[in-house]
């Protein structure tokens, strides 16, 4: 029976100093009765022969040394799981946050999990598609892959990210698809955003949502991830369902991190971040993955700011370096109005040759999306020549293509916020940009599918 103990001698913001305990663990859950007969809930932050340093998951202004009880449970943060978890929202902790019943659990999981073992990986090879072009169509999402977003402030990633979570699909309709949404230290307008959206649109029904707002305490922030994964686990391995997951925004988790890291006087790593901070998102982004002999798998596109727009800022440097590619969303193609702004040539899916071609998307895709990207990179070189010498300085052909730059980004970059595209709406819509371009500088596609496909009206 857990012990009760009544010899705290310190609170100091969220902390609190839990002396004479005995075999207390990291991780593990607390429980703190007040005199008033309130009970609040903490975890064990670290601990020592003879004391706990425990971080509580509410304010501590209002609590008094004298007269609390505390309990260590024995156990970590475990979630509650069961087919009922479509269609709710929860707050970080795990807890019910749309005014529903709590789930009656038919499975309690350690949110901590663990990374998939490599040897059990089966290579991702199928198509996701999410209904936006930039990504379908040039750097495609496949189901298992790891593909998170570097955006900045002031971006339009959350409205990108309620798109994906409406829109992605498998293109076989009789595969359980299911989207477990987290966001981390957002804002209360931000958070209704979502859920108004999502109920608006009906993709509720296939979604679960973990939200983790700004003024909420900062442990349970370093929770929210864990908790979306470890219902995304339970979908894909025990329901056999097809779970997108997004994580929304890791740069928050990072501070928080940080910040915890901080309270533990531990030695602060490059920009003050924990030097353990590497491991620390490999242990959330290694949960993602198809594993041999299942029929369910996780994709994850985690997103994040980069501070000041810098791309070798810790987070999106460490991101980089654990997932399999990334989608860079541009403040420039933003400024002149262009959603999503999506920059495809710093952008990478390094699956995408995996999950595209004939019986995936269509035999055409990979030398299609090889041929726009030269184009499109030429087109930009061309403007880029225009600026400095003048357009009269171009060639005629320069000029094509300065031109298909143009459109490219209008055509193809370029949708509507709810606007959802297929795949092969998406390659058409290539084909016909490619049409404006001389048939003899398309080197790119082999001659049988310039045959099949350049000529072909939609």
């Amino acid at each position: 029976m857990p012990k009760e103990y009544t010899t705290v001698s310190k609170i100091s913001g969220p902390l609190m100093l839990v002396e004479g305990v005995e075999g207390a663990k990291y991780g593990e859950v607390v429980e703190v009765k007040l005199v008033s007969g309130e009970t609040r809930q903490g975890q064990v932050l670290e601990a020592h022969e003879s004391a706990a340093l425990v971080q509580m998951f509410t304010s501590t202004q209002d609590l008094s040394l004298k007269g609390m009880r505390v309990k260590f449970l024995g156990r970590v943060l475990e979630a509650n799981l069961s087919p009922a978890i479509l269609g709710r929202t929860f707050d970080g902790l795990g807890r019910p946050r749309d005014g529903g019943p709590q789930i009656v659990p038919e499975k309690r999981l350690d949110i901590n999990g663990s990374p998939i073992n490599p040897y059990a990986r089966a290579y991702p090879s199928e198509f996701i598609q999410t209904g936006i072009s930039a990504i379908d169509g040039m750097n495609t999402l496949v189901r298992g892959q790891k593909l998170p977003i570097f955006s900045g402030a002031g971006l339009p990633h959350a409205s990108l990210a309620a798109q994906i979570a409406r829109q992605a699909r498998l293109l076989k309709e009789e595969e359980k698809f299911a989207v477990v949404f987290g966001a981390m230290g957002i804002t209360f307008e931000e958070a209704n955003f979502f859920i108004e959206d999502f109920k608006r649109t009906g993709a509720i029904e296939r979604t679960v949502m973990f939200v983790n707002l700004a003024n909420d305490p900062v442990i349970e922030r370093i929770a929210t991830p864990r908790f979306a994964l470890t219902a995304a686990e339970y979908l894909a391995f025990d329901l056999d369902m097809h779970v997108l997951v997004i994580l929304t925004d890791m740069t928050n988790y990072a501070e928080a991190l940080r910040e915890i890291s901080a309270a533990r006087k531990e030695v602060p790593g490059r920009r003050g971040y924990p030097g353990y901070l590497y491991t620390d998102l490999a242990t959330l982004y290694e949960r993602a993955g198809r594993i041999k002999g299942r029929k369910g798998s996780i994709t994850l596109i985690p997103i994040l700011t980069m501070p000041e727009d810098d791309r070798t800022h810790p987070i999106p440097d460490l991101t980089g370096y654990i997932t399999e590619g990334q989608i860079f969303l541009s403040r420039d193609l933003h400024r002149r109005g262009i959603y999503p702004p999506i920059d495809v040539l710093q952008s990478l899916s390094r699956l995408m040759r995996g999950g595209i071609g004939e019986g995936r998307t269509r035999k055409d895709h990979g030398d299609l999306s090889n041929q726009l990207y030269a184009a499109y990179s030429r087109g930009l070189e061309a403007k880029e020549l225009a600026v400095v010498l003048g357009e009269a300085a171009l060639t005629e052909e320069d000029v094509l293509f300065l031109k298909f730059s143009q459109r490219f980004e209008e055509e193809f970059i370029k949708q509507g916020e709810y606007e959802n595209r297929s795949i092969f709406e998406t390659l058409e819509i290539g084909w016909r940009l490619l049409r404006m371009l001389p048939r003899a500088s398309l080197k790119r596609i082999r001659p049988e599918f310039l045959e099949e496909f350049l000529g072909k009206e939609q």
